[in-house]
């Protein structure tokens, strides 16, 4: 193809519209707050931020042109593409943008957006000048192979881009491994299997390595899938590309079981992972049913975030209690939970408790003086919340001798995490896929891609790296699972109060950047026995 002009500015905005200096300028209003203005310059170098009427802010990605602004552009390959010739109005305005907050009242502000994902009318390679890689890091997912698939049979199809490589091991196969080849035909089958035909691993990060290797081999599109230590080693990775200056789209795909990445509607293989847990449910229930005062104690995922315990307790509906790392429970004593274990016994002769791994941890420590250990990727190393919660309630229930019970424990976690991607995920990581080979085509990059509200959307790194998503437990989800269990909450009235919201808190940073706001407005509602409205 041939150049066609020098690429305009990537950022287009409405009329009334101001950019936020990415080395540190203020508007007047915040520059006039002094101190207060220099430590908030420091907060906005690493944002990208437009700010427009009624409150409206853009928190952009970065683009090659930000630092090669002489970049030229081609006209996008699916112009010609027969498969996409009866579509209307397929190429994305460069003006769209997704909001992240959707409920809003009348007299609200328009809030924190970000740019809408799809492919462009101009791109900033050329297919044939295109050497993508494409690596897995951190745990198994489902969903794994089916965005590798997607990812490859999209620049293919899509693009005619015909150099892609797959990084083998995670992050030190860049150094440490050679690449391995990958096109249609040898990705063809791969979304039928479970993990990572690529392989993946913890840790290993290096990046002056890592981006040597890129610049070595002349990779110029690299998309990295993983958590968020994946996705901040990604975010690294972007850093030093710039820093050297080299034309290299660095693009993050999000993934997580737990489904604990902030901002993001859901991260790919949370519908499997749920739908999975059905299985050990179910036959905990049976198990349970089955027995004299029979108990059937499930783990489930859930390092910091309870959502597949969650998910998988309301589709389940035989769950009688379930435990999660953001609801504190106790043991002992009135309204705690073998109290409450021996009263649902009594009642129907029979339980569920599903737990979610994170559950608990608190009390475990303390009770066998264990002393915090991190693996690879820096999480915390965790105690069998399952193994120990069976053994206290059997220990319980042995001062009753008039009171036998019968416990089966099920720990399905890497029975869950292995499996192939069912029909809702598999279409999900083939859109997520191709939103972000059109970003890293259209120059983008530094970025994430997921879906918010509905719509896919490119996302800054820092926006899911800086804090984990979490079950809000004044939320009126968790008040769902409340009802559904008939289970106490086994908050003290001290825990209740202090229970608060920050959903906000980013947007009114970014307002008060682009307004010279200094003090925080934080959201005070708080959970007081019912859930608050979402």
């Amino acid at each position: 193809m041939e150049a066609v002009g020098v690429a305009p500015a990537p950022v287009s905005a409405p009329e009334k519209m101001k950019l936020l200096d990415l080395n540190g300028s203020l508007p007047a209003a915040a520059a006039a707050n002094g101190a207060k203005a220099s430590l908030a310059g420091k907060w906005a170098m690493k944002k990208k931020l437009v700010g427009g009427d009624a409150g409206y802010v853009l928190e952009d990605v970065p683009h090659l042109t930000d630092y090669m602004p002489e970049l030229p552009t081609y006209p996008n390959p699916l112009q010609d593409n027969p498969a996409y010739s009866v579509v209307k109005q397929y190429f994305v305005n460069p003006d769209d943008t997704v909001t992240k907050k959707i409920v809003v009242h009348k007299t609200s502000a328009r809030g924190t957006h970000f740019r809408r994902a799809g492919p462009r009318q101009r791109v900033y390679f050329q297919s044939d000048e295109v050497n993508a890689a494409i690596v897995t890091c951190g745990g198994l997912c489902p969903g794994l192979n089916t965005v590798i698939r997607e990812l490859v049979c999209g620049l293919y199809d899509m693009y005619g881009v015909t150099s892609v490589v797959g990084i083998e091991g995670g992050y030190k196969g860049f150094y440490s491994k050679n690449t391995v080849a990958l096109t249609p035909k040898s990705v063809n089958d791969i979304h039928k299997r479970g993990g990572t035909v690529l392989g993946t691993s913890r840790g290993g990060h290096d990046t002056g390595k890592i981006v040597d290797c890129l610049q070595d081999r002349g990779i110029n599109q690299v998309y990295i899938i993983g958590g968020d230590g994946t996705q901040k080693g990604a975010s690294i990775i972007y850093e030093e590309v710039r820093r050297r200056g080299l034309k290299c789209s660095v693009v993050g795909v999000p993934k997580t079981i737990d489904n604990d990445i902030a901002v993001i509607d859901k991260s790919f293989g949370f519908d499997t992972a749920v739908e999975e847990a059905q299985r050990a449910i179910n036959a905990a229930h049976v198990e349970a049913e089955s027995a004299e005062n029979g108990i059937g104690v499930v783990k489930l995922m859930g390092r910091n975030s309870g959502f597949i315990a969650m998910y998988a307790t309301l589709a389940s509906r035989d769950v009688d209690c379930c435990l999660i790392p953001e609801s504190p429970f106790y043991l002992e004593g009135k309204g705690g939970l073998l109290e409450f274990i021996e009263r649902r016994l009594k009642d129907n002769g029979h339980m569920v408790i599903v737990v979610a791994e994170g559950a608990g941890q608190d009390l475990i420590a303390k009770s066998m003086n264990f002393v915090d250990a991190q693996d690879a990727s820096g999480n915390k190393l965790l105690l069998d919340v399952g193994l120990w919660l069976s053994q206290k309630i059997k220990d319980h229930f042995k001062k009753k001798p008039s009171f036998p019970i019968t416990l089966k424990y099920i720990d399905p976690t890497y029975m869950i995490r292995a499996v192939r991607s069912n029909a809702s995920d598999n279409v999900y990581c083939t859109l997520l896929a191709h939103s972000a080979l059109h970003g890293a085509m259209a120059g983008y990059t530094g970025f994430t891609v997921a879906p918010v509200n509905g719509r896919h959307a490119y996302i800054p790194f820092y926006r899911i790296t800086e804090k984990q998503n979490k079950v809000v437990i004044t939320d009126r989800m968790w008040a769902r699972v409340l009802c559904s269990t008939n289970q106490p909450c086994f908050l003290s009235h001290e825990d209740v109060e202090n229970m608060k919201h920050d959903d906000d808190e980013h947007h009114l940073h970014n307002t008060q950047l682009l307004e010279g706001e200094s003090s925080p407005v934080k959201n005070s509602s708080k959970c007081n026995g019912s859930a608050a409205a979402v």
